[in-house]
């Protein structure tokens, strides 16, 4: 008979679902390309008894778990991201990538093991009354997964209440939880400026208009946007990442165009379109005052990470009782990150929150090329997700 307490009963199988998280590490796949790693998770779902939907978001998974009663017609959806990064791993342990070129630095590896975790308790018990939609999201890094699977209908066929997600943060202590009642992460913009002069000859810069000056120039002045334009008790970031403009083996040739890619992150609608108004008055008036033209092209990529009150309140209470109040921030800083359940929580309530794993002191950090999910919070991070499912559908 399983102990009554979740975290207990998932620590009876801890190291199966270690295994399990360091296979997926060693075999990581890219958005969209996540065919191993679906698979594994429909074959542990079903293996499970639990009702398993492929393809969803091209590559997503959903497994449905229905409680021991589904009186209260009540569905709360529990999300997992599947993909690993574009980035080549720099650890020797004997779970490293075994591709070239890609590992998990994210911990998504971790996220999914932790999901089939609370899938195998809440399988076992059903000590709930409705149902539980098992979401393994694929493509969280920058290519849209979360609005692959909304396309595809998530919630029409899955009318989830509520959804709920994690995500492992070195900056915690392990074994803590994180969360706000509000913003967790920031909207994730990206903006493309081409500058337009008249390119010529190095040695005669009079003939031209050079549109290098001009993006150095315009560097400096997008920076007065956030410290000048706004609110000091507001947020942004607005970062300049790449500048492209003639040739390294041209060191004579004034090019024709210049170009820059960069990211705007924000929390509120109204800075983001703050932002990006200045940006573009800004940068056609720099490139005028020099002869030349700039063309802004300006996408909003992800929205911000925006908790709602009662769920978040509801997470933290949780952890509350199963770990204690010392080990539970309930105002935890928000990231100027971005995350793309932020989709999922446009269209339905619902709490994003952190599982501290601790290691940043130890140069262990998010999107590092020695970076590594620690296991030892498995067990938690699976609690808390059928703690959420149990408490939000009680007998």
């Amino acid at each position: 008979m399983l102990p009554r307490s979740p975290l207990e009963s998932i620590r009876l199988f801890h190291d199966e679902l270690t295994a399990l998280r360091r296979d997926l590490h060693a075999h990581p796949e890219l958005g969209f390309e996540e065919v191993r790693t679906s698979g594994i998770v429909a074959g542990a779902l079903e293996a499970l008894g639990i009702e398993v939907h492929r393809g969803i978001g091209k590559t997503g998974v959903v497994g449905v778990i229905r409680g021991q009663r589904c009186d209260s017609g009540k569905m709360i959806g529990l999300r997992a991201d599947m993909d690993a990064l574009a980035l080549t791993e720099n650890n020797d342990f004997a779970h490293r990538s075994s591709k070239s070129g890609l590992m998990h630095a994210c911990g998504h590896d971790g996220h999914t093991a932790i999901l089939l975790g609370a899938a195998r308790y809440l399988s076992m018990t059903r000590r709930f009354d409705g149902t539980v939609a098992l979401i393994f999201q694929p493509a969280e890094e920058g290519r849209g997964g979360a609005r692959a699977m909304l396309d595809d209908g998530l919630f029409d066929t899955f009318p989830c209440d509520a959804i709920y997600a994690l995500h492992n943060w070195p900056g915690l202590p392990a074994g803590t939880i994180g969360i706000n009642p509000g913003p967790m992460m920031a909207a994730a913009d990206r903006f493309e400026i081409t500058i337009t002069g008249v390119g010529g000859h190095g040695a005669h810069p009079y003939q031209t208009v050079d549109p290098v000056l001009v993006a150095g120039h315009l560097i400096t002045a997008l920076q007065s946007i956030v410290s000048r334009n706004l609110n000091p008790l507001d947020s942004a970031v607005l970062s300049v990442g790449s500048i492209q403009a003639g040739h390294p083996e041209a060191m004579s040739v004034i090019p024709r165009e210049a170009r820059m890619v960069g990211t705007v992150r924000t929390f509120r609608r109204s800075v983001q379109e703050m932002v990006e108004a200045r940006m573009r008055t800004l940068a056609q008036s720099v490139a005028a005052a020099f002869g030349a033209t700039a063309d802004v092209q300006y996408q909003r990529v992800y929205p911000a990470t925006l908790n709602t009150a009662p769920e978040a309140n509801f997470v933290a209470d949780l952890a509350t009782e199963m770990i204690g109040k010392d080990k539970v921030v309930r105002d935890l800083t928000p990231s100027m990150g971005s995350e793309d359940f932020s989709f999922m929580l446009q269209v339905r309530p619902g709490a994003y929150f952190r599982l501290g794993q601790g290691g940043a002191d130890a140069g262990c950090l998010l999107h590092n090329p020695r970076y590594d999910f620690n296991d030892a919070v498995i067990p938690l991070g699976s609690a808390m997700f059928a703690g959420v499912a149990e408490r939000s559908m009680p007998l």
